[in-house]
């Protein structure tokens, strides 16, 4: 959008934004946002925080508004060989995603790499790695399918501390 509006600042990353009288929203649901920060300025935080109880929805969303496709996921951008890294990364979430593996599938250094993704994809791999987890697991989550079974062994319980702050007390006579 900014390179075919040059005169216009585009604040990517934005839910909604005001400039004077003029507002403007990212989506739909940042459109509710937009909404509430309206009645925010004409009738008071009070009343604002009301309705967004009342629609079960955030007062104030925290984070930005980076773009996703229709699927929820973040689109792949920049450049081809790091699409196609990012596409790797949706497509195997657990799989071990150090710059190094990453930078090696691209074709290029662990450093250029690190780089390049920070500037063309607008985050570190490592953010864009936990965005991607993330969002596998919502999709698990959200069409029930059943959790694996962990690799780990269960979490036994901690025994309480002791009265030396400890697990246990050495007392020295």
């Amino acid at each position: 959008m900014a390179s075919g509006y040059p005169a216009i600042l585009v604040e990517e990353d934005a839910i909604y934004l005001a400039d004077g009288p003029l507002r403007t929203a990212a989506g739909v649901t940042a459109g509710m946002d937009l909404a509430l920060a309206l009645v925010e300025e004409d009738f008071g935080r009070d009343l604002a925080m009301k309705i967004a109880s009342q629609l079960v929805m955030y007062f104030k969303r925290p984070g930005g508004q980076m773009q996703f496709s229709r699927r929820g996921e973040a689109a792949p951008s920049g450049r081809s060989a790091l699409q196609e890294v990012q596409r790797w990364i949706a497509a195997n979430p657990s799989g071990d995603h150090a710059v190094e593996n990453l930078a090696a599938r691209a074709g290029v250094s662990a450093r250029h790499f690190a780089r390049l993704f920070r500037s063309e994809v607008g985050m570190t791999p490592a953010a864009y790695v936990e965005i991607a987890r993330v969002d596998a697991a919502r999709r698990l989550l959200e069409s029930g399918a059943e959790a694996r079974q962990s690799r780990s062994p269960p979490i036994a319980a901690s025994p309480a501390p002791t009265p030396c702050g400890g697990l246990s007390c050495v007392m020295s006579a």
